[in-house]
């Protein structure tokens, strides 16, 4: 429906606004009322690793036993469908989209999944950029979810906006690289949160190191830097810059690599929650 210009007379809809508003609020309803914990991932800047983040919890979530999903926030560069190989379209209920539920039982929803091609860019403004995160919430039949994870878009414009004030998120997961800039960055992240009386979770510290296949000796990927350990944000675990992950979210097969990356946040994460 168009926005309203308050002449009911030229208006298609004329008199039947509360009934279509109604149904809206029911539609809703069913199709968020099992969604029992939105938790977003969020960063300052791009490239630090939000939608790797955003899958490896999903996955350790489920993996703990829970029934999680994720809700691709980052409408101009998704990247979640390629992360659990999906290369299908969305289903239609009706009104509602249906999310893909990946093999594992993960419940994912992104742009890539109503687009033609996944290299079609989208050419929206912000406005309607943060209405299709909206519908994202609102018009797909979730179901039961125990953990919904919300893939952020870099930044504190218009969608991490849209997020906090339309979903009922319980709190924010930061993802950062060990970079000097670092502390600038998280203090943003802390800034907005606090704006929004969204609790911060901790911080996951990405890319920290590599191993040296020789030695197994631990390399800093950005020197020495502890810009991380100097910022209030607890850091709830550092993971290393690994080619097993890599070459796992190129073939679509994150969900199925044998790695444990998260899995003491998830059991944090979830322990918190149900104290």
């Amino acid at each position: 429906m168009s926005e309203c210009n308050h002449d009911c007379g030229s208006c298609a809809s004329n008199g039947n606004c509360s009934t279509q508003d109604a149904e809206k609020e029911a539609r809703v309803k069913v199709n968020t009322q099992g969604v029992k914990k939105v938790i977003g991932v969020v960063g300052g800047k791009g490239g630090v690793g939000k939608s790797l983040v955003t899958s490896l919890m999903a996955i350790q979530m489920q993996r703990l036993g829970y029934k999680a999903a994720v809700l691709d926030a980052d409408i101009t560069g998704p990247s979640v469908p390629k992360i659990f190989g999906i290369d299908k379209f969305a289903e239609v209920n009706g009104s509602s989209l249906i999310p893909h539920i990946t093999k594992n039982g993960t419940k994912v929803m992104s742009m890539n999944m109503l687009l033609q091609n996944e290299t079609d860019p989208v050419l929206w403004r912000g406005p309607v950029i943060s209405g299709v995160v909206k519908q994202f919430w609102e018009d797909v039949q979730w179901g039961d979810v125990d953990y919904m994870f919300v893939d952020m878009p870099p930044g504190t414009g218009d969608v991490p906006m849209t997020v906090f004030q339309s979903l009922p998120v319980d709190g924010i997961i930061i993802v950062s690289t060990p970079q000097s800039l670092v502390s600038m960055i998280v203090q943003k992240a802390l800034k907005m949160a606090e704006m929004m009386n969204i609790p911060v979770l901790g911080m996951v510290e990405n890319m920290r190191f590599i191993k040296c296949p020789d030695c197994g000796r631990e390399i800093p990927l950005f020197g020495n830097d502890d810009a991380v350990d100097s910022t209030p944000v607890m850091v709830l675990e550092r993971i290393p810059l690994d080619t097993r992950i890599a070459a796992a979210c190129d073939a679509g097969a994150l969900e199925t690599l044998d790695v444990d990356y998260l899995a003491e946040t998830a059991k944090a994460i979830s322990a918190g929650f149900s104290e």
